[in-house]
């Protein structure tokens, strides 16, 4: 008995917690080259995964790193400039989504 109210009180703490999302300035390859922290959804927010990328002389991108973060009014964009891409991934369909998969 007691285990079952526990487990019923914890998801509805866990439910009013919010959606959370990662929090990293410079991710890389599986690592956080700071400190690695999470932060909650507020109004209008989103998890967002911004990837750099460099250009290559031929053109290709070539990943250099990720910032995960909360963004305010997030919209999956992708941004090119000379020698630079960045791509902008929000999500908030799940707490956690915005860790990058395969980079």
């Amino acid at each position: 008995m007691f285990s079952r109210q526990f487990t019923k009180y914890f998801f509805l703490y866990l439910k009013d917690l919010g959606t959370m999302c990662y929090k990293c300035n410079k991710y890389h390859l599986g690592l956080c080259y700071d400190v690695m922290s999470s932060c909650t959804l507020k109004h209008r927010q989103s998890c967002a995964a911004e990837n750099f990328y460099v250009l290559t002389r031929r053109g290709q991108s070539m990943y250099h790193y990720s910032r995960l973060s909360c963004m305010t009014n997030c919209e999956d964009i992708n941004f090119l400039s000379f020698e630079t891409r960045t791509e902008l991934i929000c999500c908030k369909h799940s707490s956690y989504c915005n860790l990058p998969m395969g980079l």
